[in-house]
């Protein structure tokens, strides 16, 4: 049968071509000359994108990677999913400001799965779209031997996290390695909530809380139409279908409740033993005929929509959920809340609280703060300011060797610490932060040790908190 392949751009085949790197197959060990045909360099890995539905598999490919071939392999059903995806490709390729020079190779059929995992002309599966069948193809992946890095939520139910526990024991077995895509690791004020929060001259112990004034809140406030590297977002219908897309309570929770982990317990391994869910629930946003045709560039609600209108004819989204629940003895509280847009000059934006004995370690991003996140620190006791700012400042000028010109800003109440525009390199801009990181874990053959277990003790919190939730009645659906 005749390969139904496509090449997406010249400029990326007569880079190919300068470069000696003619073929189509497996491309791992191959040695590919640069322009001057002066030098090599080992490509030590090969990208098949799998299915992408949604825009996060096209940022992953943001920024090129010199251990990364500028051959991709594409595997996905024909339609409006795979051509978005094409599109912004072409668009970074063709970008004024340090184009990338990505080579797209396409099959297009139904078969893709099988297609993909009886080609395998890369190494590591990038899988980014329907959540309904994302369990699937991860552990389809990695019983073929493939490494995979998937975009949130790996798994949306109860039923799909027993699956993605037999994905990561299936990954251990075949020597591979099974990541998710955690970006919020990489926004500058969390990173520096985490090194303040585990300053214990600084922020003293994490306090245990209670589950009505938790000691920890993270809270995320996401939009349905927004702008993706400056043009509107086109959802897909199914975006829209909690049963492909999952709930909110499972979906950008996920980020929040692993922020829990990663701050609260760096380095530590948590277990679903470790977990006690105490209370969660859900509400819909409502998405009008209009507003659907907005985001989506389709007339009519389809009928897989149609059972989830109300009366007057408008989609009961169930994009908002939150739980509370306590970690290793502390108590913590993450929510998500869809709006249909943001306010003029505003975007997604998010909440986090930490509180310690010593201080309360806050990131906010309101209109105060421009719709930016900033970080403030404020003493637990009002009285033990002057000691709490002589420790702060300590730790700011330690934190120097790797953010220089973060410094502090009184406030009415405490500090804020400032960071220069340098280290805001955006959300979009983490995507290929994330590829790097997985990158080192793939040359040295491993992750930390706290990883695996955190990822399935972190679905284990979503997907019971969704079955929770559930109880309290309602059907719905969701979004990112």
């Amino acid at each position: 049968m005749l390969r139904k392949y496509s090449v997406l751009t010249l400029s990326a085949l007569l880079f190919l071509l300068s470069t000696s790197c003619t073929s189509t197959q497996k491309t791992e060990g191959k040695q590919m000359n640069d322009q001057n045909g002066s030098a090599s360099a080992r490509r030590k890995y090969t990208l098949m994108t799998l299915d992408p539905g949604h825009f996060h598999a096209a940022l992953v490919q943001k920024e090129m990677n010199d251990e990364v071939s500028p051959t991709v392999y594409v595997y996905a059903p024909d339609g409006f999913d795979l051509n978005e995806h094409l599109k912004r490709i072409e668009g970074f390729n063709t970008r004024p400001a340090n184009p990338t020079r990505w080579e797209e190779k396409v099959y297009r059929g139904n078969d893709y799965l099988e297609k993909m995992i009886a080609e395998k002309p890369g190494n590591v599966v990038v899988i980014a779209g329907n959540n309904r069948k994302k369990t699937e193809y991860i552990k389809s992946s990695v019983d073929a031997g493939l490494n995979v890095l998937a975009d949130k939520p790996m798994c949306t139910d109860e039923k799909g996290w027993e699956l993605l526990k037999e994905a990561f024991k299936s990954a251990g077995q075949k020597g591979v390695l099974l990541y998710d895509i955690m970006t919020e690791r990489y926004e500058i004020t969390t990173v520096l909530q985490k090194a303040l929060a585990n300053n214990p001259e600084v922020f003293g112990q994490l306090q245990p809380g209670t589950p009505d004034n938790p000691s920890v809140t993270k809270e995320s406030v996401h939009h349905i139409f927004k702008y993706v590297d400056r043009r509107p977002l086109v959802r897909p219908a199914w975006y829209f279908d909690t049963t492909q897309q999952g709930e909110g309570i499972v979906d950008v929770t996920t980020h929040l409740v692993d922020l829990v982990f990663w701050e609260c317990f760096p380095d530590q391994k948590v277990a679903t033993e470790d977990i006690s869910l105490l209370k969660a629930k859900r509400w819909p946003t409502v998405v009008t005929k209009e507003q659907f045709s907005q985001a989506s560039g389709l007339p009519d609600f389809p009928d897989f929509l149609k059972a989830g209108l109300d009366p007057k004819g408008a989609l009961q989204l169930f994009a908002n959920g939150e739980m509370t629940f306590k970690v290793k003895g502390v108590h913590a509280k993450t929510s998500v809340t869809w709006n249909y847009q943001a306010p003029e000059g505003a975007g997604d934006t998010h909440f986090s609280v930490m509180k310690g004995t010593k201080a309360v370690v806050t990131i906010r991003q309101g209109k105060e703060e421009n719709y930016k996140p900033e970080l403030y620190v404020t003493p637990t006791v009002p009285a033990q300011k002057a000691a709490v700012e002589a420790e702060l400042k300590k730790a700011v000028d330690q934190l120097q060797s790797k953010f220089a010109g973060i410094a502090l800003k009184p406030t009415s109440d405490g500090w804020q610490v400032t960071v220069p525009d340098k280290f805001r390199d955006g959300h979009e801009s983490h995507f290929s932060q994330v590829a790097a990181r997985y990158l080192k874990f793939l040359d040295e053959k491993k992750m930390p040790d706290w990883e695996v277990p955190n990822m399935i003790t972190k679905y284990y919190v979503t997907t019971q908190a969704l079955k929770l939730a559930q109880k309290q009645g309602g059907q719905g659906g969701k979004t990112d």
